[in-house]
């Protein structure tokens, strides 16, 4: 996978270490193996994205196999809508949690390259030290460092993004995989904070330039025993920043049951 230098937009060629375009924009791969394409002209924020405390609390509770089954289901639709792609992107990659299983389920490097772009530089030193296989950027989801037409396969979990540029870098008949919060994810966290909860909106989903394949819902309870692990969920949520501290010290002190409520969309490049 060859980027587009973010400055410019010629191509950019790797020598040695560094990632340089013709006109000597140079950008050098950290030691952990990723590269940050995102220029500080382009930043929003000093150090943008998760921090390393929120990029800790995700990864250890994902590597406990709490989200397993939502990945999972997320593989075989890959393997089911796009088993022969053969080049993938993770959009809003985090710290490679999904990105792994993803090129596990899909074959080996060798037949599936994958790419991983987050904005969280902290979130990418954890994913390009543990995951080797898998080709990191710090980069802009609303502004990719990629060539038109670039990749078969696209999943975006969570992550923001725009129409046109998820289009732009996607081949002709590629596959978009999407997850969202169906209404009632995490519900039992926002009994605890709002007086009058409220399901999340139920949208129907369109990305211009895409057609919709497939839809459905992935539901479950989760019970977590372990406060250290429940301290992680809860560290990781939109809601983080919502709790009291009285009300995180009492979540922590037993078991948490709440509804995980996903919602899996499979899209197609027109």
């Amino acid at each position: 996978m060859n980027y587009l230098c973010p400055i410019c937009q010629r191509t950019l060629s790797l020598i040695d270490r560094t990632w340089c375009c013709e006109a000597n924009h140079r950008f050098d791969c950290a030691k952990e193996g990723y590269v940050n394409l995102l220029p500080v002209q382009k930043k929003r924020s000093k150090d943008p994205g998760d921090n390393k405390e929120m990029m800790f609390a995700r990864r250890e509770f994902l590597n406990k196999g709490y989200y397993e089954a939502m990945s999972d289901r997320v593989n075989a639709l890959a393997q089911e809508y796009a088993g022969e792609a053969r080049h993938g992107l993770d959009i809003g990659c985090g710290e490679g949690y999904y990105s792994h299983r993803l090129l596990q389920a899909m074959g080996s490097a060798e037949v599936f390259s994958l790419s991983g772009l987050d904005i969280s530089k902290s979130a990418l030193k954890y994913a390009a030290k543990r995951y080797p296989d898998i080709q990191f950027c710090v980069a802009s989801s609303f502004e990719m460092p990629f060539a038109d037409q670039s990749f078969d396969f696209m999943l975006r979990i969570y992550a923001p993004s725009q129409d046109d540029e998820l289009r732009r870098v996607a081949k002709s008949g590629a596959i978009l995989i999407t997850v969202s919060a169906g209404p009632q994810h995490h519900f039992a966290l926002k009994q605890v904070i709002y007086d009058q909860p409220r399901p999340n909106p139920e949208v129907d989903s369109q990305i211009v330039g895409f057609e919709r394949l497939h839809s459905e819902r992935l539901t479950q309870s989760m019970t977590i025993s372990d406060g250290a692990d429940i301290g992680h969920f809860l560290a990781m949520t939109p809601y983080n920043w919502k709790f009291t501290d009285a009300q995180r010290a009492l979540l922590t002190s037993k078991p948490l049951t709440c509804e995980l409520d996903f919602k899996l969309e499979v899209f197609r490049a027109s």
